[in-house]
């Protein structure tokens, strides 16, 4: 691969990964902006249907073929991937600042990061670690499955990791992002949540890969 297609090729995964980062950002605002929160789960799950559905690129998504996609090339996507997610929700939460719906959506999601960051690393960790589980079943279930049934996965995927309270790493980049809670403690937050969602959505395809090998000897 010359230099011109590697940079056309890394350009469209940021690009990709930016379009994710806003759908999520879309989506956390409408759970904002909503009092019932089985109904916020549901509608927040229109963001990553539109992202399985457009192949773009969410982090939590695409964490899990690294078992069987290991190597520096998809590390690298991997990178691109969560500074584009980053990008987009960050670009939400900052543009949503000039429109009416600020006020109301910025309290709620000052008391959502308040939450997540008066908890323990452990604990966020731990729901990480869940949520990752879900993201790999919702979007490896859109891809392998052929019926009806990869439209619900997707959407079951969303309001069940929402109404368990398990932690987003990106839909966190945007809650941050909104509440305007950014610090180095919430950094370091965030690095736990990514590390707990990249272990749970590794998780499945470790465990089905360590099967077929003894399956195979």
């Amino acid at each position: 691969m010359n230099i011109v297609n590697y940079m056309k090729y890394n350009i469209e995964i940021l690009i990709k990964s930016i379009l994710a980062g806003i759908m999520i950002g879309i989506g956390g605002t409408i759970y904002l902006s909503l009092d019932d929160k089985i109904v916020g789960s549901i509608l927040f799950a229109i963001g990553l249907f539109i992202i399985v559905v457009y192949s773009f690129n969410l982090y939590t998504g695409k964490i899990g073929y690294l078992i069987n996609n290991f190597s520096k090339k998809y590390i690298r996507e991997l990178i691109i991937t969560l500074i584009g997610n980053f990008i987009g929700t960050l670009f939400v939460g900052f543009i949503l600042k000039y429109t009416r719906i600020y006020t109301m959506i910025s309290e709620k999601a000052k008391t959502l990061a308040d939450i997540k960051l008066n908890d323990t690393l452990i604990s966020i960790l731990i729901l990480s670690f869940f949520c990752g589980i879900l993201m790999y079943l919702a979007v490896n279930t859109y891809k392998e499955v052929k019926d009806i049934g990869k439209y619900l996965a997707v959407f079951l995927g969303v309001i069940v990791f929402i109404l368990c309270g398990f932690e987003h790493c990106i839909a966190n980049m945007y809650y941050f992002s909104v509440s305007s809670t950014w610090s180095l403690n919430t950094l370091l937050y965030l690095l736990v949540m990514i590390l707990g969602n990249s272990l749970g959505g590794i998780l499945i395809p470790l465990c089905n890969k360590v099967i077929k090998k003894g399956v195979e000897t």
